[in-house]
C-alpha cells in the first residue's frame, strides 16, 4: 500500500527533532563489544527490511526497525521523535521508497550527513513512484537488498568484510532455505491456479508462485492507496467468488476495509479457503524468514485444501 499523507503537524515534529539529533547523536559510534569489532548503527524503516539488515549484519550492528507492531497499518503511520533520532545516528538506513514510507525521506534530508549510506529499495529494484512498493513479497528484490546491504556494509566496515560475506552466505544457504522450497514447491504444483487478493500486496508473490491472479488490478491498487474501488470492479470480485471462479481468497489482515471482510465473508460462505498476508513481521520478534515461511506454509495448505493436490 502506498503511505497516506502524514499530518503536517507530525512531520514538522519529527523533522526537527531530527535536526536536533543531528547535533547531539554521535555519527561515528561505532565501539567495540568484546571481540565482536565494530558497531555499526544501522535502522531500516519497516522491520521487513529491518530484519534481514540485522541477521546479514550479525554483531556487527546495532539494528533498529521503525515500523514493528503488525497491528498497525503503515499506511496511516506517523513517525515518533525516537524514530527521528534513530534516523539521524544511523550510518546506513534501509528505506522501502515508491511512496509507501515519505516520512522516512524527510528525516533523512533533515538530518544530512554525508558518510551516511541510504538504500532506498525502490531506486535498487527500479519499481517508479506509483508503482507496487510491497518489494518484500518478490523473492528476487529480497535477493537483491540483500547482496546490497551486505555491499553497503562492507563500504562501512570494510575490515569485516569476510564477516558480512559469511553472513550473507548463511542466511540464504540457511536462513532462506526452507522459504526457497516452499515457494519452489509452490509454483510446481500450482501454477496457474485462479486466486483471489484483497490488495495489490500479494501481487509480487503470486507473480513468484506462478499463480493467476484474476482480480482486477485496478481494485488491488485501489485498497491499497486506501482509495474507493469501483461498483464494476467489486461486481466483477463478487461474481469470481460466487462462480468459485477463484480457488483461494488472500487477504491483508491489516488492512482489512469493509469491502474487504464483505470479500472474505461471502469466500468463506462459499467454501472457498481463505488465507492471510501482513505487512509486518507477525510476531513482531519473528524473523523475515519464519514470518514468509508461516505465510507460504498456510497458503500452500489452503491451495490444497482447494485443488485436492
Amino acid at each position: 500500500m502506498l503511505a497516506r499523507p502524514i499530518l503536517a503537524s507530525a512531520v514538522a515534529g519529527v523533522l526537527a527533532v531530527s535536526i536536533a539529533a543531528c547535533s547531539t547523536s554521535p555519527k561515528g559510534s561505532s565501539g567495540s563489544a568484546s571481540g565482536a569489532g565494530t558497531i555499526l548503527n544501522v535502522a531500516a524503516s519497516i522491520n521487513a527490511w529491518g530484519s534481514i539488515l540485522s541477521q546479514v549484519g550479525g554483531t556487527h550492528v546495532h539494528a533498529t526497525s521503525i515500523i514493528t507492531n503488525p497491528d498497525t497499518d503503515p499506511h496511516t503511520y506517523e513517525p515518533t521523535p525516537a524514530d527521528a533520532r534513530t534516523i539521524a545516528s544511523s550510518q546506513l538506513f534501509v528505506e522501502n521508497g515508491i511512496g509507501y514510507d515519505p516520512w522516512a525521506a524527510k528525516a533523512l534530508a533533515a538530518s544530512p550527513d554525508s558518510t551516511r549510506v541510504v538504500l532506498d529499495v525502490g531506486q535498487l529494484v527500479g519499481v517508479p513512484a506509483g508503482g507496487n512498493p510491497h518489494r518484500w513479497y518478490s523473492p528476487s528484490d529480497v535477493t537483491k537488498v540483500a547482496d546490497t546491504i551486505t555491499a553497503d556494509l562492507k563500504k562501512l566496515d570494510p575490515a569485516d568484510a569476510g564477516y558480512f560475506d559469511a553472513q550473507r552466505q548463511a542466511f540464504d544457504n540457511t536462513g532462506l532455505a526452507k522459504y526457497h522450497q516452499l515457494i519452489n514447491d509452490i509454483k510446481a504444483k500450482y501454477a496457474g491456479t485462479p486466486v483471489g487478493a484483497s490488495e495489490s500486496i500479494f501481487a509480487p508473490l503470486s507473480d513468484a508462485l506462478g499463480l493467476d491472479l484474476v482480480t482486477p488490478p485496478t481494485f488491488l491498487k485501489a485498497i491499497s492507496e486506501g482509495t474507493d474501488p469501483s461498483a464494476a470492479d467489486k461486481a466483477t470480485i463478487d461474481a469470481q467468488i460466487a462462480d468459485k471462479k477463484i480457488k483461494v481468497y488472500v487477504f491483508n489482515s491489516q488492512n482489512s476495509t469493509p469491502d474487504v471482510a464483505a470479500q472474505v465473508a461471502a469466500a468463506r460462505k462459499q467454501g472457498i479457503p481463505v488465507t492471510a498476508v501482513t505487512e509486518t513481521l507477525s510476531p513482531a520478534n519473528a524473523s523475515f524468514q519464519d514470518w514468509q515461511v508461516a505465510q507460504l506454509t498456510a497458503l500452500a495448505a489452503a491451495l490444497k485444501q482447494a485443488t485436492g493436490k
